[in-house]
């Protein structure tokens, strides 16, 4: 097996408010990142797949294939976005960074077989970088 790993990077902003919280708990818990105009990162993510190497190309995915998917996936509709405002999946949800790297793997996962259709390659992980010292993955 191989694992083949992606680089992709897109700028959005978000504002980390639980709804159900008051405004004191919500800027105790979340501090800086509760900016009532919320504030921006530019965010690093890596998508991993595995499996084979295809006797006949020698490669274990499609490079290409990936990049349409993350594109269509991941980079239009959350690049240069606000988060909050943008999706209707985080008017549920706070749009942390362990939440949008769930919903990063979650559209891929859901979109893949129509993609890769063979039982390979597989989506392997989803790892976000929201800052240098904050790194997320889901698997």
């Amino acid at each position: 097996m191989i694992r083949v790993t992606r680089k992709y990077q897109f700028s959005a902003s978000h504002r980390l408010h639980a709804p159900g919280l008051s405004a004191s708990e919500n800027a105790e818990l979340y501090g800086k990142c509760n900016n009532p105009h919320g504030h921006g990162h530019n965010y690093q993510i890596e998508v991993s797949a595995r499996g084979p190497v295809d006797q006949r190309s020698g490669r274990a995915l499609d490079p290409r294939a990936l990049d349409r998917l993350v594109k269509e996936q991941v980079l239009d509709p959350f690049d240069q976005r606000n988060l909050n405002a943008s999706s209707t999946i985080f008017e549920e949800l706070v749009p942390t960074t362990e939440n949008l790297a769930r919903e990063i793997y979650r559209r891929l996962g859901v979109n893949w077989q129509s993609v890769f259709p063979s039982a390979w390659p597989v989506l392997e992980k989803v790892r976000i970088a929201e800052t240098p010292r904050n790194i997320f993955e889901v698997s």
